[in-house]
């Protein structure tokens, strides 16, 4: 019995110490001035759609939950954000070169399309992320026609992917 109490009073404190070492929060001050809203057209409607459905990930500004404050949860989703803006970043979308932007567009609409995003994992402690499927088609089409406006803008070879 002392050994489970030993083992249980270090493990107690090795979480308690755990508590001190924190991950850098994903929030900037001030207005973004790369954000895809600042450069391109995004009616108000989409721009809803992605602050609530994607921007915890994928931008600058994550909305971050009261597990977020408990390590090493608050570790994991450091880096399951830094992960998301790897792949995506709606802050500094509109610093993205035509081609990567052209990409994106793609990607988001097929990733929308097919319910891959936002992630389950994620729809399961954030249920207002989770989009209808009237949502999703808006999102899509706008995608789409975002797509349609760069190729009718830009030469097709500024917007192809490299080989």
């Amino acid at each position: 019995m002392k050994i489970v109490k030993r083992i249980a009073l270090v493990m107690a404190g090795v979480f308690i110490i755990l508590q001190f070492i924190r991950p850098t929060k994903n929030i900037t001050d001030g207005p973004p001035t790369s954000d895809i809203s600042t450069k391109l057209n995004v009616p108000p409607d989409v721009l809803g759609m992605l602050r609530t459905s994607c921007y915890d990930c994928h931008s600058n500004t994550t909305r971050y939950p009261w597990y977020a404050e408990v390590q090493p949860v608050g570790w994991l989703l450091n880096y399951d954000i830094q992960g998301g803006k790897q792949h995506l970043n709606f802050s500094e979308f509109a610093t993205y070169p035509l081609r990567r932007q052209f990409i994106k567009f793609q990607q988001i609409g097929e990733q929308v399309d097919g319910e891959e995003m936002p992630l389950p994992k994620y729809l399961v402690m954030h249920a207002d992320a989770r989009l209808s499927p009237e949502q999703r088609e808006r999102l899509v089409a706008w995608t789409y026609a975002m797509t349609d406006s760069m190729k009718a803008t830009y030469p097709p070879d500024s917007l192809a992917r490299r080989k």
